[in-house]
């Protein structure tokens, strides 16, 4: 899809993140990405090997946070790194092609941590993270300009994926579960042309938002009627009689 594409900026590279925060702060605890090569068409051709890394947050993780990801304090300091390692190690992940990358999330809410993650460590390595922020893409607005549920809100991850008749592969909100299925997700939204026309289809037909003739236009078409440019005069004329 040209649309999409458009977003890339001519990247031929695409890192799907994802970030777990702590419940507070928001600070990064954890990270998943997942680095894919896409031919013109979009369409993903190489895909890397996952990464995972825990991040040694300075605030507390939360309960909340530790019942929702599996992650706990205890987990950080066994395994994590500090947040500047964290960083260095993504763009090692990436390789040559970290600055000619498109990163990929499911909402914003991922670069507020990276934002608040910037905020609590001064050794902060704010030149990556300003090449992450300067290509990043919310995915999940894309998704939500055709498909939305039925009211008018955009899906969760694993009910995108149900659209397109897919299951969540692995566990939710473990960070590299999350960024795989979010490259699946969007394999699925770039091939399947027909799910999104119908979906968009639906989407048109429950909410409406332009003057009342033209939403009659709209709905006329989607039921399969001809309107012509008579009929379109004449829901006019009836409109502001």
């Amino acid at each position: 899809m040209k649309r999409v594409l458009k977003n890339f900026k001519g990247h031929k590279h695409l890192c799907f993140l994802d970030f777990e925060g702590t419940q507070f702060s928001h600070e990064m605890i954890a990270y998943g990405a997942v680095l894919v090569t896409i031919d013109k068409e979009g369409n993903i051709v190489k895909q890397k090997p996952a990464l995972k890394k825990y991040v040694r947050a300075k605030n507390a993780v939360g309960k909340y946070v530790e019942n929702l990801t599996g992650i706990t304090r205890l987990d950080l300091d066994r395994f994590g790194v500090s947040f500047s390692v964290a960083m260095k190690d993504l763009k090692k992940y990436c390789g040559i092609h970290f600055k000619g990358c498109s990163f990929l999330t499911f909402g914003n809410h991922d670069i507020r941590i990276l934002n608040q993650s910037i905020s609590y460590n001064l050794d902060a390595p704010k030149d990556l993270c300003t090449v992450i922020k300067s290509n990043y893409v919310d995915f999940q607005a894309i998704l939500a300009e055709f498909i939305k549920d039925d009211h008018n809100n955009p899906y969760s991850l694993t009910n995108y994926l149900n659209v397109f008749n897919l299951e969540f592969d692995g566990e939710a909100h473990d960070p590299e579960y999350d960024a795989v299925n979010l490259m699946r997700l969007y394999q699925a939204f770039m091939k399947d042309t027909d799910v999104i026309e119908k979906e968009f289809f639906k989407n048109m037909k429950r909410h409406t938002f332009n003057p009342a003739p033209i939403d009659r236009v709209i709905k006329d078409l989607l039921d399969g009627k001809t309107v012509t440019p008579e009929d379109f005069k004449s829901y006019i004329d009836n409109y502001i009689e």
